[in-house]
């Protein structure tokens, strides 16, 4: 026997820095230069595809924003509910549908446009938004969600 083989191995040392977060440390190689490391579910996702998923969440937030303005004021106390509700599925399901903040604040934006178009009323005295504690709650109370959302760490991925 030689004495380099009876000799035992030494223990690598531990590391003092922590291992990696966030999506870029969940897939099994580095991101490219120049590329985001963000995707969806592991595959990667051109820009003009995530261009697109913005765009689609502005428009549902524009939809959203507008039936939450009328359902708020229809049945209120249910219907501001309801309405939270449905602004708070958009901003958290923009942030799992893109991985990013900017998918929340795509939504939110839509929906802010919305709601303050629907609130400017028309010169004949017409508006959708009577001016009562309603609609102040369920203009704070979006922009609230949308700010939580939008502030909401991503959990890490279950191991497959």
């Amino acid at each position: 026997m030689s004495p380099s083989s009876s000799s035992p191995k030494p223990s690598p040392k531990p590391s003092s820095n922590p291992p990696p977060r966030g999506r870029a440390a969940s897939s099994d190689r580095p991101a490219a230069p120049g590329r985001p490391a963000a995707a969806l579910d592991g595959f990667p996702v051109s820009r003009t595809a995530r261009y697109v998923w913005y765009g689609l969440l502005f428009v549902l937030g524009l939809l959203v924003g507008t039936a939450g303005a009328l359902v708020q004021a229809a049945w209120l106390p249910a219907g501001l509910l309801l309405a939270l509700l449905a602004a708070a599925g958009l901003f958290y399901g923009g942030l799992r549908a893109t991985g990013t903040q900017i998918g929340v604040a795509a939504a939110g934006g839509g929906w802010l446009v919305a709601v303050v178009l629907l609130s400017f009323g028309r010169p004949e005295g017409d508006g959708v938004f009577g001016g009562g504690v309603g609609e102040l709650l369920f203009l704070f109370g979006g922009m609230g969600i949308a700010v939580m959302c939008t502030t909401l760490a991503r959990l890490p991925r279950p191991a497959r």
